[in-house]
């Protein structure tokens, strides 16, 4: 895992951020159980005519795990609305996926965040949300947190293969597991899954009509967890979205197909100057 460089404190949280390129401001979030480092690749390209920054959400990849910190999305989403305000980007370019979808909306609508304009990457926004597997440990958070470190791994392993419609290589399934399987790790996978609601998303999806940036929504046609339905759903609740479906790509569109999407990124970038 490539090291962030830097870290903001908030209400006894640490921040772990980094900031890459020259350019107009562009800022990526991360879904779960996901962190930055999903991004990263994307990030160096987006970096050639971009200042991005990367950064992780508490709870996640190299941020603090503090168990008596709230991790939920709508905690996240004022934070969010803190670090633009600590980087001093007013207007920044954002490109958000899975709850980092919710928490750029909440940010917008709910805490004064304004974007020069937003992509939405197989995101959190419309009910109904969520896996079975993730609905089965939210409901039984006390359960999840008892088992064996082994057994653990390998249930996460399977969970995250489930995102991908193409299959993982080696090396990026254990990027994407790795940061779970401390004893901090598995306490943080289960407490941010324990804490994800859908009122966080049901209290605003009214209101998604209120944005008034350019939008940019994309999606992998394959993707298991948000199934394609939303994208269209969510392109109607926002009609001035344009939208990109992926072929094939599952909902770790990132590494089913990297080129495609940057690709698709680097054009709505460049519009967006």
């Amino acid at each position: 895992m490539t090291p962030l460089s830097h870290s903001f404190d908030w209400r006894g949280r640490s921040v772990a951020w980094d900031r890459l390129g020259d350019g107009p401001p562009l800022v990526l979030l991360h879904g779960t159980p996901w962190s930055s480092e999903l991004w990263r690749p994307v990030a160096r390209v987006l970096a050639r005519t971009h200042t991005v920054y990367l950064w992780d959400m508490p709870g996640y990849g190299q941020s603090s795990m503090h168990p008596d910190h709230a991790v939920d999305i709508g905690v996240q989403a004022e934070l969010f609305a803190a670090l633009l305000e600590h980087w001093g980007l007013e207007r920044p370019c954002v490109i958000a996926n899975d709850i980092g979808g919710a928490v750029a909306l909440r940010a917008r609508l709910c805490h004064g965040a304004r974007y020069a304009a937003l992509a939405l990457v197989d995101v959190v926004a419309l009910a109904p949300w969520g896996s079975p597997f993730f609905r089965l440990v939210r409901e039984h958070a006390e359960v999840f947190e008892q088992i064996p470190p082994a057994i653990h791994r390998g249930m996460v392993e399977t969970y995250i293969r489930g995102a991908s419609a193409r299959g993982l290589r080696d090396d990026d399934l254990a990027m994407l597991v790795e940061p779970w399987t401390s004893e901090a790790g598995q306490a943080a996978f289960v407490r941010q899954i324990a804490q994800a609601s859908e009122r966080f998303t049901d209290d605003i999806e009214p209101r998604y009509g209120e944005i008034d940036e350019p939008v940019h929504i994309v999606w992998g046609t394959a993707d298991a967890w948000i199934p394609i339905d939303r994208a269209h759903r969510l392109q109607r609740a926002i009609p001035h979205a344009s939208l990109t479906l992926i072929e094939g790509a599952g909902h770790l569109v990132h590494l089913d197909a990297p080129a495609e999407l940057a690709g698709d990124l680097v054009r709505w970038a460049t519009a967006t100057r």
